[in-house]
C-alpha cells in the first residue's frame, strides 16, 4: 500500500524532508480493531503539530501520520464491531490514516450515510465531533445563550458556527478577512467581527448590550483567549479547544474569580476513551442534521496524498476555509 512515513520530526515546518511516500506491506489487525480501505483522510491543525513533536500525544519516528479517514471496511477483528465488511464507513485514529489502509478501533468506526461521500465524510468527525461534544457537553450551550466562535472558517471553527445555529444560539463570528467571515455567514453566523479591522471586545459588547457572551469556542489561543475572558458574561464559559495562534494563553485567575466565568478546557480525543457512548450519541445527531442538510462540511480542497506537504503548509498559512482532503485514488 502506498503510505506517507514521518522519518524525522520537522522542527523547522519543512515538511518536504520529513514525510516520504513509501510503499509499505498493510498493518496489522488487531483484537478489537477494524481494517479499512482508505479513499479519503482529514488534515487537521493537530498534525502538524505531531509531525514537530509539539502534540500532547507524542509519536516516535517513523509513523504514518493521519488522525481521520473514510472508506470500506475490508476486515473485522471484533465482536462488537458497530460495522460489516463492506460497509461505508468513517473513523477516528491515534495515527496511520494518511495511507491506503489504515486499522482502527472499532469504537471509533461509525458508519455513514448513503447521502454522504467520501470527501465529505473524511473532513467530519474530528471537527464536528469537536464541535458538537464540546459545545453542548462540556459547556452546555443552550438555545438563546450568546455564543462567540473564534477562527470561525477554518476546520472546527466553521463547524461550531453550525452546531451552534442548530443548537438555537445567537452566533458572533469573528475571522481574518472578508472572505472567510461571507462563509461563516452562509454557515449561519449572525454578526461577523474582523480581528484584523475591529476591536473584537468592544464590538461584542455592543452587540449584546454589554450582556457580553454565554459561551466563547476558541481554538485560536493567544491574546485573544485573554480578551475573551473580560467579555463573557456572568457565568459565562471559555471552551479552549486549541491554538491555532501558536500560543499558549496564561488565564489570569482573579478575572475568573471575580466574573463568576469559567475557562474549560477540551481535547476531543480524550472522550473517545472517557466517553465513547456519548461519542457515538453526538454523532447520531451530527448525522441526522446531515441527513436532514441542516450541516455539511464545506471542504478547501482535494490533494492526492502525495501532496501531503501541499496540505499541511495550507493549513499552517492559515489559508484553508474549512477542511483539507488528501485523497488515495
Amino acid at each position: 500500500m502506498r503510505a506517507i512515513v514521518c522519518c524525522s520530526l520537522s522542527k523547522d515546518f519543512n515538511f518536504d524532508k520529513n514525510l516520504i511516500l513509501q510503499e509499505l506491506p498493510p498493518p496489522n489487525l488487531s483484537e478489537g480493531y477494524v481494517r479499512i480501505a482508505v479513499q479519503a483522510a482529514g488534515v487537521n491543525f493537530a498534525d502538524t503539530l505531531t509531525l514537530q513533536g509539539r502534540y500532547q500525544d507524542k509519536l516516535e519516528p517513523p509513523f504514518i501520520p493521519g488522525f481521520e479517514v473514510s472508506g470500506v471496511v475490508l476486515e473485522i477483528h471484533a465482536h462488537d464491531a458497530p460495522c460489516r465488511v463492506g460497509d461505508r464507513v468513517m473513523a477516528i485514529t491515534r495515527s496511520g490514516g494518511f495511507a491506503e489502509e489504515c486499522v482502527v478501533r472499532a469504537s471509533d468506526v461509525f458508519a455513514i450515510p448513503d447521502s454522504m461521500d467520501f470527501i465529505q465524510a473524511a473532513g467530519f468527525p474530528i471537527a464536528y465531533g469537536t464541535s458538537y461534544y464540546g459545545l453542548k457537553m462540556r459547556a452546555h450551550l443552550q438555545a438563546g445563550d450568546v455564543l462567540v466562535v473564534h477562527g470561525a472558517a477554518g476546520g472546527v471553527g466553521l463547524t461550531a458556527v453550525e452546531c451552534g445555529r442548530l443548537i438555537g444560539a445567537t452566533v458572533i463570528a469573528t475571522a481574518g478577512s472578508k472572505d472567510k467571515l461571507k462563509i461563516a455567514k452562509e454557515r449561519g453566523a449572525d454578526y461577523l467581527i474582523n480581528y484584523r479591522q475591529e476591536n473584537v471586545r468592544e464590538v461584542i459588547r455592543t452587540l449584546t448590550g454589554g450582556h457580553g457572551a454565554d459561551v466563547i469556542y476558541d481554538p485560536v489561543g493567544g491574546t485573544i483567549s485573554t480578551e475573551s475572558l473580560r467579555v463573557l458574561a456572568p457565568n459565562g464559559r471559555l471552551l479552549v479547544v486549541g491554538f491555532a495562534s501558536g500560543h499558549v494563553p496564561q488565564i489570569p485567575a482573579n478575572i475568573m474569580m471575580v466574573k463568576n466565568i469559567s475557562c474549560i478546557g477540551f481535547s476531543f480525543n480524550a472522550y473517545r476513551t472517557i466517553d465513547p457512548a456519548g461519542i457515538r450519541i453526538a454523532f447520531q445527531k451530527l448525522l441526522e442534521w446531515f441527513v436532514a442538510g441542516d450541516l455539511c462540511p464545506y471542504i478547501h480542497c482535494t490533494l492526492d496524498l502525495a501532496e501531503v506537504s501541499k496540505a499541511l503548509e495550507t493549513l499552517l498559512a492559515r489559508r484553508a476555509i474549512g477542511k483539507v482532503i488528501l485523497t488515495t485514488n
